[in-house]
């Protein structure tokens, strides 16, 4: 799969996440695998307004590429605008959203909202592309509801425009995430395109990665949600592609430090009151599976310090190892 100076086999992708993709979280996925990188979205209004809270979403790292900004908008002069402003950072990858579903999204003309005005998709993607030299991509959906599918001519018309690789969630803006996605459109776009195609849609666990590159023939992988429960889907995925084994459930003590890692880079970006009020959203993924989780989470929700968090979780790994202690010695008991 090549695009621009990317050059990968089967790369498994950390997708654009509005609330999620910030950098610390995308940090987390980088060292656990990922192999390409996006922004949250990235509005080309705010762009083009001189938005200050906009343009942060945009600050990325070397250590993160190869690495993609993701803009959405639903008007052809502050999209030029945004892919100007966004290509002075040097990404490798301008990305345009043509699949978010949400009413203010698709009902305003932007993301899914596109699907129902292919002209104005086009007229979009040929002004971010003359505006830039970096490759242009795009996310979208198979079409707006089961009845106007569209995601053949769709495809079509991006490459002819100069798109260089196409992601598509297989389903409908009006399936929004809910019911299966429908793998089946991607031979049958793939026939038509030459270009590199993603495939994103209910992709969660390694098994279903696998899956979707063995019966799709696609060139890459997109995950979305499995990553916000599972940072650790990009090495198990990886490890499971290569010998087929399903890989065991990531131990305790792994969980806790990556989410104090989590932690500390929300803390360090962003700051301490504001870091760790946007970490909470992580715990309930991060620590799952684990006993007494709901009790667990309900207490970090009320910590307010880097320092109390993790006395919190350096405890409860004492307590559970205790508690293990325990029942070993009733075990003992008991056998004797």
């Amino acid at each position: 799969m090549k695009i621009g100076n990317i050059n990968i086999d089967r790369p498994i992708i950390l997708a654009p996440m509005e609330d999620v993709t910030d950098i610390s979280f995308r940090l987390i996925c980088k060292e656990l695998g990922a192999d390409i990188m996006y922004t949250e979205f990235v509005n080309a209004e705010g762009l083009a307004r001189q938005s200050e809270k906009t343009k942060e979403k945009m600050f990325f790292l070397n250590e993160e590429r190869p690495f993609g900004i993701q803009l959405y908008g639903g008007g052809d002069v502050s999209m030029e605008v945004a892919s100007e402003i966004a290509s002075s950072l040097e990404p490798d990858i301008i990305d345009i959203n043509c699949g978010c579903w949400v009413k203010n999204v698709a009902l305003n003309g932007a993301g899914a909202g596109l699907l129902r005005d292919l002209p104005q998709m086009k007229k979009i993607v040929e002004a971010v592309i003359s505006k830039t030299k970096i490759p242009v991509t795009v996310k979208t959906r198979l079409g707006w509801d089961a009845e106007n599918i569209n995601i053949i001519e769709v495809s079509k018309m991006l490459e002819d425009s100069g798109v260089k690789a196409l992601t598509i969630h297989c389903r409908t803006r009006s399936q929004a995430n809910r019911g299966t996605p429908d793998y089946s459109w991607i031979k049958k776009i793939k026939s038509q395109v030459s270009i590199p195609i993603f495939v994103n849609g209910n992709i969660i666990t390694p098994e279903d990665i696998k899956d979707v590159f063995d019966n799709t023939e696609c060139d890459g992988v997109m995950i979305a949600r499995g990553a916000i429960d599972n940072p650790w889907i990009f090495q198990q995925a990886k490890e499971y592609l290569e010998s087929g084994k399903v890989i065991s459930e990531i131990g305790l003590h792994e969980k806790i430090n990556i989410t104090l890692k989590h932690l500390k880079l929300s803390i360090q970006y962003k700051g301490n009151k504001r870091g760790i009020l946007e970490m909470r959203k992580h715990y309930s993924g991060y620590l799952k599976g684990i006993l007494n989780i709901s009790k667990l989470r309900s207490e970090l929700m009320l910590l307010n310090s880097y320092s109390e968090i993790e006395n919190r979780l350096n405890k409860y790994i004492e307590e559970q190892n205790n508690e293990v202690e325990q029942i070993a010695k009733n075990l003992e008991t008991i056998n004797v």
